[in-house]
């Protein structure tokens, strides 16, 4: 089976809306293909790097849905001493289509920022932290998530289910001295990726969970009875790319494969 570029971008359009990005981000089509050629089998990643460009074409695959964007700014030339500028000249060597859904995902309803939110279970209230403002105020999509808890619990338990939920053995944990005295979390936020910004209109809230924070950030927020956890900026994201394989598969007809050498860069050792 094939896919017409055409359908594949308009699937992709229904899921990730490209009008929900935020301003500064560079989200749809980085990369076409050669003209008139359709997709055959699609790869997911969430950083695009060599090592993935290796696999997508040891897989066949002549398209990747990259959720980082690997074009931010602009380019001036293609050269291949650029690391990053000779991994856009493989992709296009090699035929390979390439689309960006980024912060469009993350403010989609039942997007990232949605299916982060669900690794605390269950909610009696539920809103997005900022809404974008060419959706009228839609209060469903929008930038990050929070929320008030059903079951509110000590952040010892919440810590380990979310460590269950993103299938992590480590988090780093800034704990509010109310709360390593044992206050239950009771309303929380989240924000894949790097939450500093976007956090800093979120009120009383007992606890954050990001990838990353600067320092004293995290620092004031927890003076000011905030926990705070951080999982690593991929490791917030990367979990839902089995997610959006399944929901692309209800549409498509083509193979779909999540990346098996796409990770984050940092580990605990």
């Amino acid at each position: 089976m094939t896919l017409p570029v055409s359908d594949f971008i308009a699937t992709l359009k229904q899921i990730a809306p490209l009008e929900l990005a935020a301003e500064w981000d560079n989200v749809g089509l980085i990369l076409e293909g050669p003209q008139d050629t359709a997709i055959t089998k699609i790869l997911l990643c969430i950083d695009l790097t060599h090592p993935v460009v290796d696999e997508t074409i040891a897989q066949k695959a002549n398209a990747i849905i990259a959720y980082h964007p690997p074009i931010f700014g602009g380019l001036k030339r293609l050269t291949r001493r650029s690391p990053s500028q000779n991994l856009l000249i493989r992709l296009i060597e090699a035929g390979i289509t390439v689309w960006s859904p980024h912060t469009a995902l993350d403010a989609a309803e039942n997007g990232l920022g949605d299916w982060l939110l669900n690794a605390f279970g269950e909610f009696k209230e539920r809103s997005v932290i900022e809404m974008c403002p060419s959706q009228n105020e839609n209060p469903t999509v929008g930038m990050g998530r929070q929320g008030r808890l059903t079951s509110p619990r000590p952040l010892s338990q919440l810590a380990e289910e979310i460590k269950s939920y993103l299938g992590l053995s480590h988090i780093r944990i800034a704990s509010a001295p109310r709360h390593t005295d044992g206050a239950s979390i009771k309303r929380v936020a989240v924000c894949p990726g790097a939450g500093g910004s976007l956090f800093s209109s979120v009120r009383h809230v007992d606890l954050l969970l990001t990838g990353e924070m600067r320092h004293h950030d995290i620092l004031s927020r927890i003076s000011n009875g905030t926990s705070v956890i951080l999982t690593d900026h991929t490791n917030t994201e990367r979990g839902f790319l089995p997610v959006l394989k399944e929901r692309l598969s209800q549409s498509l007809n083509i193979p779909i494969v999540v990346s098996e050498v796409d990770s984050d860069p940092l580990s605990v050792s």
